[in-house]
């Protein structure tokens, strides 16, 4: 299949919109929720991967550390508060596993974002934005990439809320599960074609 190099917000804007359909799972502790996480996100072969960080709007306070980490399956998506609970070492395993192929776009400055919660060796991250470039696609934001390849937009009206709020919108939730298990879903689609 051939895919455009590039697409106008207009074109996206007429486009329909799709949003993680299955079922969200927020944790905030280490309970049996939490482990049951850990269970389901080892036992995938590939999981959609994103990170939110609290937005800064004056350039010279320093950048929040990472709020939120975004994990999902086809079937679950999983949002670890990190300011609660940290990256414990099965969390990091996951991350540091050559056995699933983490999914996500720009994901570099992610994986340096939660190196600071623990010291893990990244391992088999797929950046969507480079693997793109081997099907001419030229445009590299999420919202750009999901109207190219599957034909349908994001919502990005959540991306610069406050993730570090004490409870999470329902909307920032889905948003955050959309970001991370749309990049799945692209990769496959552009394996696929």
């Amino acid at each position: 299949m051939e895919y455009k190099e590039s697409i106008t917000p207009e074109e996206i804007e007429e486009m329909e919109l799709i949003s993680f359909p299955g079922e969200i799972i927020t944790i905030t502790k280490l309970d049996e929720a939490y482990e049951a996480a850990i269970r389901d996100l080892a036992s995938s072969r590939m999981i959609g991967f994103d990170t939110e960080t609290r937005p800064i709007f004056d350039p010279n306070v320093p950048r929040h550390s990472t709020a939120l980490l975004q994990l999902s399956n086809e079937h679950r998506s999983y949002l670890f508060r990190l300011h609660k609970t940290g990256i414990p070492d099965d969390l990091s395993a996951i991350l540091a596993s050559d056995s699933i192929t983490k999914i996500g776009a720009a994901v570099y400055d992610d994986i340096r974002g939660l190196q600071h919660f623990n010291k893990f060796k990244a391992a088999r991250f797929m950046d969507l934005q480079k693997f793109v470039e081997n099907y001419g696609i030229k445009d590299k934001s999420v919202r750009k990439l999901a109207a190219i390849i599957l034909g349908r937009k994001v919502s990005k009206t959540q991306q610069c809320s406050n993730w570090e709020n004490h409870e999470l919108t329902n909307a920032q939730k889905l948003y955050a599960a959309t970001d991370a298990w749309i990049c799945l879903v692209m990769y496959k689609a552009l394996l696929a074609s």
